[in-house]
């Protein structure tokens, strides 16, 4: 399978394919499936704690009328894991700030 193929496929399920192709010989060896298969890994993460973290601190403050705001960012993540498929599909390499650096740092990039 190509590398674009491969990479693109790590962040179709997000953490469940980025996980599998952590796993998977050969592509645990490859360094750009590795980078992006540890992005899927960690935006998805991110994606979860941001969504939860909103819903719970607006929950508290009982600041229902801003609850739009934990779906907007849901939104956001979907825009942004549509992009990631197409570009990545693509043979392009997006570095996300902060989450892309530690992925690099993770597939030793």
């Amino acid at each position: 399978m190509a590398d674009n193929v491969a990479s693109g496929l790590c962040y179709v399920v997000g953490l469940i394919t980025g996980i599998i192709f952590l796993v998977l010989a050969p592509y645990n060896k490859n360094p750009v499936v590795r980078f992006h298969a540890f992005q899927s890994i960690f935006l998805n993460v991110a994606w979860i704690v941001v969504s939860y973290g909103l819903t719970i601190i607006l929950g508290i403050m009982h600041l229902w009328s801003l609850l739009f705001l934990s779906s907007l960012a849901g939104l956001a993540f979907v825009v942004l894991w549509i992009v990631m498929l197409i570009q990545t599909f693509q043979g392009k390499k997006i570095v996300l700030p902060l989450i892309g650096q530690i992925a690099q740092q993770q597939a030793g990039n």
